[in-house]
């Protein structure tokens, strides 16, 4: 099975039924997370009772991206206590907020934790990373294996580095948090629906999340599609798309 289910799609705090950032990405049997945040871990629990996962990626340390990782750590820790400590890719900072959630157990004993920047490989995967603006380290990831290549911007103001993750990419899973016209305050660190279609150049797909609470995706959507001419989709918790 090859897919990316959307585990959640919410900017900032999850709205009623939903959750924060979340993706989980299966390619032949090999499973990876992307991002873990607010409300993500019960469903991520629907498809994988135990948490089961091959390995765990998180972008950046802000708690809409990563908290539900100590979430993991402790059903790991009691469901799978002889299990063997999962792969952790992150920026440094990630670590310290797990920390000083739950110190005990060290999350560097359920997890076996790795710097996202210098990984070049993660499972059946060839990684990329990029430095995308945000308030703090956040790192655009790009993941190719035979038949498919799928990035995924985090958060992220607009960027010409964006093109470096889309271009030739199946699915191109980009922060849209705002809707219409781009604001004109500087620095940027988060992005509209036309911005993330920009972005996406090069892309065949383009899933927008990182919706803020209580907006319309039906206007996100529309307005992505207005500057891109591949699919646009609305990232849905339980949505899986095939690859």
């Amino acid at each position: 099975m090859r897919s990316l289910t959307v585990l959640g799609s919410c900017g900032a705090w999850p709205e009623a039924g939903r959750a924060c950032a979340g993706f989980l990405l299966e390619y032949d049997g090999f499973k990876v997370v992307l991002d873990l945040g607010y409300a993500a871990l019960p469903q991520l629990l629907r498809y994988l009772p135990t948490g089961e996962v091959d390995a765990v990626v998180v972008t950046h340390q802000h708690p809409d991206h990563c908290v539900d990782v100590s979430a993991l750590a402790r059903v790991r820790y009691y469901e799978a206590p002889d299990a063997a400590p999962i792969p952790l890719y992150s920026p440094p900072g990630v670590l310290d907020v797990l920390r000083a959630l739950e110190p005990n157990p060290d999350p560097a004993t359920v997890f076996d934790v790795h710097d996202l920047a210098a990984t070049k490989e993660i499972g059946p995967f060839t990684l990329e990373t990029v430095l995308l603006p945000h308030y703090v380290t956040n790192l655009g990831i790009r993941l190719t294996a035979p038949g498919v290549s799928v990035a995924y911007t985090g958060d992220s103001g607009p960027s010409p580095d964006l093109s470096k993750l889309a271009q030739g990419t199946d699915l191109f899973i980009s922060d849209a948090t705002l809707q219409g016209p781009s604001p004109q305050t500087t620095p940027r660190y988060v992005m509209t629906a036309t911005e993330a279609a920009h972005g996406a150049q090069g892309a065949t797909r383009l899933l927008l999340t990182h919706f803020w609470p209580g907006s319309d995706r039906s206007v996100s959507v529309a307005e992505a599609r207005q500057e891109f001419s591949g699919e646009v989709i609305a990232a849905e918790e339980g949505l899986t798309i095939p690859l």
